[in-house]
Formats: C-alpha cells, sequence, structure tokens
C-alpha cells in the first residue's frame, strides 16, 4: 500500500498520488511506539502569512497500529503552550473546495434568442469582483545535547519542543525514549539541526481517540504560530518517509497577496479546456493526466492551480471564505498579539494553491515569495468571442484550473440571423454546481489525456484525439451491358 501524505499549506487537499511507491509529502516525518509502518493517508496542512509571521495549521488522518506515536516537524523557534490550538475539521474542507480544480457544465442557449444574448453580453462585459499536565518523558541528556524547551498538552496531544545540538544525538535521544524512527533519518535530520531549528514532537495518546475498524484515527487539528523572516516549507525531514514519488499541495493565505517559489521553476496549470462528456465520470484521472504532462513539460517545476480572493469565486464549487474562518485559521494572531481578529474580518486574503511532485533526490526545501498577480480559467471572452487563455498578469488574482464540458444547441434554429456560443444553463433550468477535484489521492493515472480533450493544448504539446470518418464505400460498377445477340 503506497503512503499518502497529503500537505496543503493553507487548504486542506486532495492530491493526486496513486500506485504503489508513490506518497504525498508531509513537512515532517511519523513514528511510534511500537516500531510499525505508519500511514497518512490526508494530512491537510494549513498556512496563513503576514510579513514575519506564519500560522500553520494541520489536520492529519491516521492508519496504524492503537499505539502511542508522533509527528516530528522542524520550527523556527521554541513555541509554547499559548502558541497551539485544536481547530474545527470543517473549516478545511471549505479551504479544500475553494482552490480544487473544478469541472464546469454548459448548454449553449437557443441561438435565436437575441435578448439572451445580448444579457450575457453585457455580463461577461462587467469587472470581475476583487473583493499542563506530567507526561513520560526523559529528562534532558547532556551527552546527546538535547535539551527539552517545552512540553504540555492540547486535546488528545502531548507536546514536547526540542533542541538539538547534534543530528546524531537527536536521532539516538529519539530511539532511545522508544521511538523507531524511520531508518537513515539522521541525514534528514542534520540541516535543520546545523540550522538551528527546533523540533515540534506531537505524541498522541491512542486512550483519547477512536479508531474505526479499518484502524483510522481522525484526529483533532492541530494549529502553531511563528515568526521567522524565511517563508518556506522543510520538506526534506519527509523524506525519511517516502517510498518514492511524493506529492504536495501548498495552499497559502495571505493578504492581497499571491506566492510562487524563488528556487525552483514555476509553471501554471493549463485551464479552459473543453473536455469530453466521459470525464464527468473521472475527473480525477483526466487532472492527472493533465498535471503530469505538465510536469513532464516542465521537469522540476511547482505548479500553480489556483490564485483568487478568498471571499468570491466563479464558479463556486462551495461556500466561499468569511471572517470566522480567517480568524480560525490563524487571523487572531497575524499581526502579533491576540485579538486582533476583528481586524481581519474583510481584509482581502488572497488563496494560493501549489501544487509539486519530487522524489528522494530533492535536495533544497521549498522557499517562498511574493508574486504579481495573475487571471486565466475565467468563461472570459476577447475579441471575435475567443476564450481566454493560459495565465496572464493583471491587478488582481483571478487564476483556477478549470474545465468545461459544453452541450451545443441541437433544436431548431428558425431565425435568419443566429448567434452562437452563448453559454448557461440547462434547457429545464437551474444551473448545477461545479464539481471539484477532492480526494485525487485515489485517481487512477495512466489515462490517455488526447482523448479526453475536445480542446488542444499546446502550451504542452497535445492535440486532443479527433477520430477519423470512415469513407463512405465505394459502390461497385455497374456490369458493362450484354452484347447485342446475334441475328440468325
Amino acid at each position: 500500500m503506497s503512503r499518502h501524505f497529503i500537505v496543503s499549506y493553507l487548504v486542506a487537499a486532495a492530491v493526486l498520488t496513486t500506485g504503489a511507491g508513490a506518497a504525498d509529502a508531509f513537512c515532517g516525518f511519523y513514528i511510534n511506539g511500537a516500531g510499525s509502518e505508519m500511514f497518512n493517508d490526508a494530512t491537510q496542512v494549513v498556512l496563513m502569512r503576514k510579513g514575519t509571521r506564519t500560522v500553520l495549521s494541520m489536520q492529519n488522518n491516521y492508519k496504524g497500529p492503537p499505539d502511542a506515536f508522533a509527528m516530528v516537524i522542524p520550527v523556527p523557534s521554541v513555541l509554547q503552550e499559548a502558541d497551539v490550538k485544536t481547530l474545527p475539521r470543517d473549516v478545511f474542507t471549505r479551504v479544500d473546495q475553494m482552490g480544487a480544480p473544478r469541472l464546469v457544465e454548459y448548454w449553449e442557449q437557443d441561438p435565436c434568442m437575441r435578448d439572451m444574448y445580448e444579457r450575457d453580453e453585457k455580463m461577461m462585459r462587467r469587472p470581475s469582483s476583487a473583493p499542563t499536565k506530567s507526561m513520560d518523558l526523559a529528562d534532558p541528556a547532556d551527552d546527546l545535547g538535547v535539551t527539552i524547551e517545552a512540553k504540555f498538552e492540547v486535546g488528545e496531544y502531548q507536546v514536547v519542543i526540542l533542541s538539538a545540538k547534534d543530528a546524531t544525538g537527536l536521532d539516538t535521544w529519539l530511539r532511545r525514549e522508544k521511538y523507531q524512527i524511520p531508518k537513515g533519518a539522521e541525514p534528514f535530520l542534520r540541516p535543520y539541526v546545523e540550522g538551528g531549528m527546533k523540533f515540534f514532537v506531537a505524541k498522541v495518546d491512542p486512550k483519547k481517540v477512536t479508531f474505526d475498524s479499518d484502524g483510522r484515527a481522525a484526529l483533532s487539528p492541530l494549529r502553531f504560530h511563528y515568526d521567522s523572516d524565511e517563508f518556506n516549507l522543510p520538506i526534506r525531514l519527509g523524506l525519511a518517509n517516502s517510498s518514492g514519488t511524493q506529492d504536495l499541495i501548498v495552499s497559502i493565505l495571505a493578504p492581497q497577496q499571491r506566492y510562487e517559489v524563488s528556487n525552483y521553476k514555476n509553471a501554471t496549470i493549463p485551464t479552459n479546456l473543453d473536455v469530453r462528456d466521459s470525464v464527468r465520470l473521472n475527473f480525477g484521472s483526466f487532472y492527472a493526466a493533465l498535471f503530469d504532462r505538465t510536469m513532464e513539460k516542465n521537469p522540476g517545476a511547482v505548479i500553480t492551480e489556483y490564485a483568487w480572493m478568498a471571499t468570491t469565486c466563479d464558479p463556486c464549487p462551495g461556500p466561499t471564505l468569511g471572517g470566522n474562518d480567517f480568524t480560525l485559521l490563524g487571523a487572531d494572531v497575524l499581526d502579533g498579539p491576540a485579538g486582533k481578529a476583528t481586524a481581519y474580518g474583510n481584509w482581502d486574503f488572497v488563496l494560493t494553491r501549489l501544487h509539486a511532485r519530487y522524489g528522494k533526490t530533492i535536495t533544497d526545501d521549498l522557499v517562498f515569495k511574493a508574486a504579481p498577480a495573475i487571471v486565466g480559467g475565467r468563461e472570459s471572452r476577447g475579441a471575435g468571442g475567443k476564450l481566454e487563455e493560459r495565465a496572464t498578469p493583471s491587478s488582481v488574482n483571478n487564476f483556477q484550473a478549470r474545465y468545461a464540458i459544453r452541450h451545443w444547441w441541437t433544436g431548431a434554429i428558425t431565425c435568419a440571423s443566429p448567434r452562437r456560443g452563448i453559454w448557461g444553463g440547462p434547457p429545464g433550468g437551474g444551473q448545477p454546481r461545479p464539481t471539484p477535484a477532492l480526494n485525487l489521492a485515489f485517481a487512477r493515472r495512466g489515462k490517455s489525456l488526447p482523448t479526453m480533450l475536445v480542446s488542444n493544448v499546446p502550451e504542452i504539446g497535445v492535440r486532443a484525439y479527433r477520430k477519423k470518418r470512415k469513407p463512405a464505400p465505394r459502390l461497385a460498377p455497374p456490369p458493362p451491358p450484354a452484347p447485342p445477340a446475334a441475328k440468325p
């Protein structure tokens, strides 16, 4: 069974991972007292950023033995009990829906309804909206250079903050405390120890959680915050758990700001593609094929999948985010002391969703930088009615991974000047809600991308497959006339 560590810096996200040898990335590694292999089908991490402050929220769904286990995450400073809290799970679902790739469906309207055409044309010209108990832990071991900087309990978590002078000493200390950490973990710990990082170890008491028959525990989401000049994601430590390729989704919430990476290539996912009706039944497989092809044409790149104001969307697969969501995810501490949540109630947070795929050869953590606004993936048409293509610079962020099934008008056309290509809801009325690509960790890979497309994708060198028509069968030539009968 493959390991699925879905990481989403500010959004619960379903990532594209499948098959043996694949895994979803995690910014630390998992350990357990029994030494058994740990599986984490969905780690959803939320990150909010302003200035030097980072607020990180993480939801975990474990599958493993009901023994005491823990997660280890490098952090830049010593965290105290007031810096850590638990969150409700549903806020991750709302953020996930906001940034996920989406499938929409349109029906061509009656080409002879001029009034409808003029109304829709005005709508397309309208500007986009921008809107502390004791724990069973050993005392500091001077001989190993490991110090317990803080320890406390939050919900079902027993938290200890460690510092270390030497990676080998930290490795030994964790093993001495009966944690079977992954083999060969010391090299992954070393750069963080040498960089002066601390280590957030959240141990879980299985007596305080409920395991289902499948051995899975849905734990309370954790949130903690810290200050650091650097804005990065420590992914190298997660390689200690990796059995092969890892997928990582990073979603960032920041006031009026989109982000991208500064130490790897950036690319945007192809968007505004028309797809065949069959994609309705395998949207995850379609998107997996599109993402894999984009990575093939942009090796080592981090792919932008979403950049939009978090308080609005078009089309919206679910509810937009609001002041309560921002407060839960860290707006109450984003400016320093608690109590400033009300100042962010009407702020325009931009939700950025980034997607990376990498193997065990990666050498650097992801480093983020502020990026200019982009638009793309909207039902916005320019001269000649041509749908916008790709991501383009703008003054506001309105970019999304959007794919459309279109149903052309099949009724009678009775007017002299029909207007084609006016899209809306189904003939019976209503407007179907877009389908977000969720739970992509289990999407089947290897589907043929050209056979699922109606549109060509020149930016990644893909042409939509069009079945060749069979030539009409040739009719056999008529037999030659019979010669005239001989006269007697």
